[in-house]
């Protein structure tokens, strides 16, 4: 696969400088470029200290197109959005774009599809096409933050506050390239685009190695475990990375990560109606959770095409919310935006995918439930 063509925050200031004396002007000219993009500065109009001549040179030398939006679709009154977008080579990835009255934020893809194969995420079913450039994640987040300021989401200008890495793709299987994109978010300006980094969660269903790298960086921002059971008999069949990380290590890795940056623990958890919402299996994750820095994330499940999975109940639902608050376990149930527009948790697919995939796994559902074992055959992954 083609790599990205070079641009200006993947290069250092030394790169950039001998690109623009390559194209023929002063080699000032690429800080000075470097600062209107990380500024949102997106139409040339407003680098004013640059010629206006030497505007589009600069730009064909530092600023290759990166993303091509494809499509945009709304939905909750205008306050979600969804973007699909083109890559240089074809690929495609989404992200979502939600404006809440107390913040904005984007949720952004880091691989085109993903090769974590949890069954009920529609990304995950359509398999791994390859990883973002660090270029490509940043520039989602700088063209959400640039939809915000002008107003295109929520009906008056507002500022980017949010980013959450919980789109298409595993963010700790492309770790080379979301490693540097995490600095570039919140690095001020002109050398980032100066966000909050405990305002910036990174998603895992549990790369250990990469959880403990993450820690090393010494960045605080959020760290989400998508867990989705507490025991590693029905955790393996719902995210078979279990196989390779269960569920001690992965807790483990997430309470070194706590403990190394003083930031709370995000635990995703999708409620599948009849999987994983039993009381029990509640009170087996507060024991898991008891005296440790984490909240509870419930995800009322996402329909995706072709599955034949439900959410739970309301009352299930409530009943697991009980018994955690109960056990003293903070615990919160995510609204669901974007769900009519697929772009829910579990939904993004960017093409979509295959269909099938559900009645495979209900299939190994009925094969378990023939042989007495409580399991589910396949379902769940990260979003």
């Amino acid at each position: 696969m083609a790599k990205p063509p070079p641009h200006l925050i993947e290069l250092t200031p030394q790169q950039r400088r001998e690109r623009v004396l390559g194209a023929g002007l002063p080699e000032f000219r690429a800080a000075q470029l470097t600062r209107h993009w990380f500024a949102l500065h997106d139409d040339p109009g407003q680098w004013t200290d640059i010629p206006a001549d030497q505007r589009a040179v600069l730009a064909e030398a530092l600023l290759p197109e990166l993303l091509s939006e494809v499509r945009e679709v709304t939905t909750d009154e205008g306050m979600t959005r969804k973007t699909l977008w083109r890559l240089h080579d074809g690929v495609m990835v989404e992200s979502v774009l939600m404006a809440y009255p107390d913040r904005v934020t984007v949720c952004i893809s880091t691989q085109a599809g993903c090769a974590m194969d949890c069954p009920f995420c529609a990304t995950g079913q359509g398999g791994l096409q390859r990883n973002l450039s660090t270029a490509e994640i940043v520039a989602q987040v700088r063209a959400a933050a640039i939809t915000a300021r002008d107003g295109a989401v929520g009906g008056r200008p507002r500022r980017l506050s949010n980013v959450v890495l919980m789109g298409m793709g595993e963010p700790l299987a492309n770790a080379a390239a979301v490693f540097p994109a995490l600095r570039l978010l919140i690095d001020p300006v002109p050398h980032g685009l100066g966000l909050s980094a405990r305002k910036v969660t990174v998603s895992t269903v549990g790369v250990v190695p990469r959880m403990i790298a993450l820690a090393d960086l010494g960045l605080p921002v959020t760290l989400a475990v998508s867990l989705h059971a507490p025991d590693d008999e029905l955790r393996s069949t719902l995210v078979p990375l279990n196989r390779r990380y269960p569920v001690g290590e992965v807790l483990a890795a997430a309470w070194q990560y706590a403990a190394r940056t003083g930031r709370r623990v995000s635990i995703e958890y999708a409620l599948i109606g009849g999987v994983n919402d039993q009381a029990e299996r509640a009170e087996h994750l507060a024991g898991l959770l008891a005296g440790r820095s984490a909240h509870v994330n419930l995800i009322p499940l996402n329909t995706t095409a072709g599955s034949v999975w439900r959410a739970s109940p309301v009352r299930v639902q409530q009943r697991f919310c009980e018994v955690l608050r109960t056990r003293g376990i903070p615990v919160t149930v995510r609204d669901t935006r974007g769900a009519g527009i697929d772009g829910a948790c579990g939904q993004l697919a960017g093409q979509r995918a295959p269909r099938g995939s559900g009645e495979r796994a209900l299939a190994g559902q009925r094969r378990a439930d023939d042989e007495g074992v409580n399991v589910v055959g396949a379902l769940v992954g990260e979003h």
